[in-house]
């Protein structure tokens, strides 16, 4: 007790001040900031804080000072890891390696930052020469975890944490590693397990809470996410990752005024905050504040213009909360049409359709037409082009090119296919797979809420320009597969499609995952990985492809004239001389139960139709009946043989950049 009020008696009258006093005191070596042992210290203690360009600023001060300072070099290079600055970060931990080749723990930061460059080989090699000489390296058996994920080797990866974690029980890298991973596989319950061991183990440790909160999150364990979430914030109240994932979480609880002032307060921390702006712009759509939300939004974009998500998003409000003359709209379709010109330029032609179609979805009435119209003409599509140079005729912007134009094409069109059967290729236009495209609310991203459902958008999108798919006008946003199934049934769909998403930094994975609309049953799985710029409009446009690719081209009897007939589907279909396909009786096909594909029954076969020639839009061919009586008729449908299916499979085995994130994080 005497000692107790001693020490009160010295140290509370005086205060900070004296303490102030007492450190600037304090020996020369330990305070002189010409000492590259000063900056050095001042460089870790914000690495402790977590404060990495501080840290970063700090370092290269001691390494000016002392550029063969071995501890500074390491720390640096962890600096600019835990950035994301994987080039800078290997060029560092490379030179400390110089000062200290024997340091394993620098082997490892190499080996996983060449695993995060994506150098997988030259990674490898690194933790080979690790296990060689020490075969329990813990730091190593991780990095190998990590290498199996980015070579899209989950099931390896579980069974080599398993193994790390069976030798070291207590370590809480592991078993958040081996939860995470689990939780990617779909067996929530067995990573919970892992999770509350390391939760028993660190019952104050922040970042297990944080992740104890994404994997209950990710499980649709709302509740209890929350909790977790807040104590993480409870033991590290300026812990960011937990702050944007408890935003994250009132959002998807509807708590929207929550959220919003969690976005506010990550932004009043740093405007540099993209993901910030993009939740705040998400509450206040929610609360009905659309124009707040497109002006957010807009700021947001500014900051980050490479954020594919917070653009599209935008657009997508404008196009659904505004009228065609908002002038808004053609602002930000000019970014567009900017992009497709710049694509032109470099002769990447579906590149810049896609700009052109998304800046005429923005502004229909832009000038800009003709230049998509000169596009299709350029790709081999006449007739396309001919039908952009009417529609800009009807929108007024029409001059003596324009009209010349349509007039010539019109003319060397006449001899066409459509023209010789006297049929309109736009009125003729019928697609033949009814899919549904849907998000479901439990599927949001690490970067972004609601991420699946801005990517089901813009896969709805590119499929409407897909001419044999009917891509459904239905609520994107379901709360479950159930209710998603229920929906796309109701709605008399073929298929529907799930699609979700796992972020990286700089790459992106979108699964879509097919569902007969009938049963409920499961078609076809095809993720898609992409990195880099425009990350997301190249995985959106890849998984609509695989889709169009691997449903069974069908179509039907337009016309007929004695033994030749005339179908709704041509070249750009993929339609081409001496295709082979059965005709069958109206109505007398049927989705399959299970799969992609079409059941029918062998009487309802009631003849062949071989393709002669085929224009952009239809082709023609000859009919053979099958039986002694002819009973094809008009409005049969016409489906290729099983034998000329290309045969396409989806791909399997793709990263997961959401996870691989998660784990870089844990170091």
């Amino acid at each position: 007790m005497i000692q107790g009020r001693r020490n009160r008696s010295v140290f509370s009258p005086l205060g900070p001040a004296l303490v102030f006093v007492f450190l600037t005191a304090l020996p020369l070596g330990a305070q002189d900031r010409s000492s590259p042992e000063y900056w050095y210290e001042q460089g870790r203690a914000s690495m402790l804080e977590e404060d990495w360009y501080a840290a970063a600023e700090a370092l290269m001060e001691c390494l000016r000072l002392k550029p063969a300072y071995a501890e500074a070099n390491a720390a640096l290079a962890e600096c600019y890891y835990e950035l994301g600055e994987f080039s800078q970060a290997l060029s560092w931990v490379r030179k400390a390696r110089t000062f200290a080749r024997a340091d394993m723990g620098l082997a490892n930061l190499e080996a996983s930052t060449l695993t995060a460059l994506g150098r997988l080989e030259a990674a490898q090699a690194v933790v080979d020469e690790i296990l060689a000489r020490e075969p329990y390296n813990r730091e190593a058996l991780f990095a190998a975890g990590e290498l199996d994920l980015a070579r899209g080797q989950s099931g390896r990866a579980v069974e080599r944490f398993r193994d790390a974690v069976r030798r070291y029980p207590d370590d809480r890298r592991l078993l958040i590693s081996l939860a995470l991973v689990l939780s990617s596989l779909g067996e929530e319950e067995s990573a919970r397990s892992y999770i509350e061991r390391a939760l028993s183990q660190r019952p104050e440790d922040y970042r297990v809470y944080y992740y104890a909160a994404y994997l209950d999150a990710r499980a649709g364990r709302l509740p209890q996410a929350l909790r977790y979430a807040e104590q993480a914030l409870y033991y590290r109240p300026g812990y960011v990752p937990a702050r944007a994932l408890l935003g994250s979480l009132r959002y998807r609880t509807g708590q929207y005024e929550e959220a919003l002032r969690l976005a506010d307060t990550l932004i009043a921390r740093s405007r540099e905050e993209s993901g910030a702006w993009y939740l705040k712009a998400l509450a206040l759509r929610r609360l009905g504040r659309g124009a707040d939300a497109i002006r957010v939004l807009a700021e947001a974009h500014s900051i980050d213009p490479g954020d594919e998500f917070i653009l599209f998003t935008l657009e997508d409000l404008l196009i659904g909360e505004s009228s065609l003359e908002d002038s808004r709209r053609a602002r930000w379709a000019s970014l567009h049409f900017d992009r497709g010109r710049d694509f032109r330029s470099r002769n990447l032609g579906d590149e810049a359709i896609f700009e052109y179609r998304r800046g005429l979805r923005l502004n229909p009435y832009a000038r800009e037409r003709r230049e998509y119209a000169e596009l299709l003409r350029l790709q081999g599509y006449p007739a396309r082009y001919l039908e952009e140079l009417r529609v800009a005729q009807d929108q007024g912007h029409g001059d003596r090119n324009l009209n010349d134009a349509v007039e010539t094409y019109a003319s060397l069109l006449s001899g066409s296919l459509f023209n010789r059967w006297q049929v309109n290729p736009v009125e003729i236009s019928k697609p033949h797979w009814k899919i549904a495209v849907f998000s479901v609310a439990s599927q949001s991203s690490f970067f972004h809420v609601d991420a699946a459902q801005a990517a089901a958008s813009l896969v709805r999108e590119i499929l409407i320009h897909q001419r044999n798919i009917d891509s459904m006008e239905l609520p994107l946003a379901q709360p479950s597969f159930s209710q998603a199934f229920r929906t796309a049934r109701e709605a008399g769909a073929d298929y529907f499609l799930l699609v979700s998403v796992s972020e990286g930094d700089r790459d992106i994975s979108l699964a879509g995952e097919l569902f007969v609309a009938r049963t409920g049953a499961p078609a076809w799985n095809y993720p898609v990985f992409r990195s880099g710029e425009d990350r997301l409009r190249n995985a959106a446009r890849g998984l609509a492809e695989g889709l169009a690719a691997v449903l069974p081209l069908r179509g039907e009897i337009l016309k007929r004239r004695q033994a030749q007939a005339l179908m709704d589907k041509g070249r750009s279909d993929g339609v081409s001389p001496e295709m082979v396909f059965d005709v069958v009786r109206k109505g007398g096909a049927e989705v399959l139960n299970e799969g992609i594909g079409l059941a029918y029954d062998p009487d309802d076969i009631v003849g062949t139709f071989t393709v002669d020639a085929a224009d952009e839009e239809v082709a023609a061919g000859t009919l053979s009946r099958s039986g002694f009586f002819d009973r094809i008729s008009v409005g049969d449908e016409l489906i290729l043989r099983d034998d000329e299916a290309d045969g396409q499979t989806p791909v399997s085995g793709t990263a997961n950049p959401e996870l691989r994130r998660l784990l870089r994080m844990l170091r």
